[in-house]
């Protein structure tokens, strides 16, 4: 993409509105723009990040074994009240009347309406284990939302909700999502630690959130440093072995780390005291094991082998999609600008042409450019007739990992420079060694 051709609305000053850094730098960077309080446009390089994280989600649930759909964003408020949830949910539910006089409202959450599709669907223990889940808009009426995408009313989320016969089952499924959560954070350049919560409004047995380490988290956290070591890496997953899955949720989850709603004091003093460690977190998704709770109410059971109808066992997933830009960024960014991890970078590489208009300088730019796109990489060229000290600002601002310069100085010597955005460090080298080199950086990341 060049620049000239992009919309892309920089601001100059941070914003008053801004509290925290990945709100002041998405409004900067032009990747959103407030439309009413909590309420986003997503602007083309904002949407274009929204994209790449929503495809790896699809990527690791499909890997996993679970299969996508898509459920509506307005639901039935008959549903809710046959849960018992319609009055209890609070004034965070939307709710609104149509035309013709029926209860409806914006979906919090998924729990009803996909365990009303399985009982309506599914009637033997033969048709399970199934997993179903969608990445849909969500709107949860925040009394004060703040912190731009962390705390908006409308957000992107992706939810599963597994049905079983047994118990074991469903709490293999639940280890399954572990896995298969920790895969996906890794592939965005995260750690998120799993740790230890409350179940809250949607109930249940089990729960863990997984929480990105940064100052302007909203969760106090306690934990084993041991866990910071924690690495699930490229190592090939069965999720169908229950012994495997277990084995990795017990590697990620035997180390200490709670939330401030689960903090257990006694068990954290029994941590060698070196290893104790304290900070905030911001939460990027939760898994739940609910049991029976929904299946009891709405009446979801499966006949098993011996005749019986029981109520199937259940839990739910979610990973925060638009909320995840801002932990990455949260995680990810110095007083210049962000510092996107290749695996979720709008642009693989950005291209500075610091003499528009000569004609050796842009030759050499485009042969840049059309040589990255012949290899699959999606750069951003800037060739606006700015100064480039500009330039250099916006590069840094936007965040992309790697940045291209090339100048008149430099060709005379037959180069241009490899400039690291997260490091600063710069290499001279030829067009066609810059074109591999970028290349080989992406291989297996794009």
């Amino acid at each position: 993409m060049r620049l000239s051709q992009y919309f892309l609305p920089v601001l100059k000053e941070n914003p008053a509105e801004a509290q925290i850094a990945s709100h002041r730098l998405m409004l900067r960077a032009g990747m959103i723009r407030q439309s009413s309080a909590g309420i986003y446009s997503w602007l083309p390089m904002g949407f274009k990040v929204l994209r790449k994280l929503e495809n790896i989600v699809h990527e690791e649930q499909v890997r996993a074994g679970h299969i996508p759909m898509l459920m509506p964003t307005l639901q039935s408020a008959d549903l809710w009240r046959e849960s018992g949830r319609y009055e209890d949910y609070g004034k965070e539910m939307l709710r609104i009347t149509d035309r013709h006089g029926r209860d409806m409202l914006y979906g919090p959450t998924n729990e009803e309406l996909i365990t009303d599709i399985f009982r309506n669907a599914v009637g033997s223990y033969k048709e399970l284990p199934l997993t179903l889940y969608h990445i849909q808009w969500k709107f949860r009426d925040e009394v004060r939302p703040r912190f731009g995408v962390m705390r908006g009313r409308e957000f992107l989320m992706k939810d599963g909700y597994n049905f079983d016969v047994t118990k074991e089952a469903a709490l293999h499924a639940y280890n399954r999502h572990m896995v298969s959560y920790l895969r996906t954070y890794e592939r965005m350049g995260l750690q998120a630690i799993p740790m230890r919560a409350d179940t809250g409004p949607i109930g249940g047995d089990y729960s863990h959130e997984f929480l990105v380490l940064a100052e302007t988290g909203e969760s106090e956290v306690f934990y084993d440093r041991a866990v910071i070591d924690l690495k699930l890496g490229d190592r090939e997953v069965d999720f169908s072995n229950v012994d495997e899955c277990q084995d990795i949720f017990d590697e990620f989850t035997n180390p200490y780390a709670r939330t401030d709603e689960t903090h257990d004091e006694a068990a954290y003093n029994a941590v060698p005291e070196e290893r104790r460690m304290s900070a905030r977190g911001i939460e990027v998704g939760q898994i739940f094991y609910f049991g029976t709770k929904y299946s009891d109410a709405l009446n979801a059971a499966v006949q098993t082998p011996d005749g019986k109808q029981v109520p199937v066992h259940m839990g739910s997933h979610g990973i925060g999609v638009s909320r995840l830009i801002g932990a990455i960024i949260e995680a990810n960014h110095d007083d210049k600008g962000i510092i996107w991890p290749e695996g979720v970078t709008p642009f693989h590489v950005g291209i500075v042409n610091l003499k528009q208009g000569d004609s050796a300088t842009d030759a050499a730019c485009d042969q840049l450019y059309h040589g990255l796109v012949a290899q699959g990489l999606e750069p951003l060229y800037d060739d606006r007739d700015e100064r480039a000290g500009t330039k250099f600002a916006s590069m840094d601002l936007i965040g992309l990992p790697w940045r291209l310069t090339v100048g008149p100085r430099g060709l005379g010597n037959g180069v241009v420079e490899l400039t690291n955005r997260r490091t600063g460090d710069s290499e001279e080298m030829s067009i066609e060694a810059a074109i591999d080199r970028v290349s080989q950086i992406y291989v297996g990341k794009t």
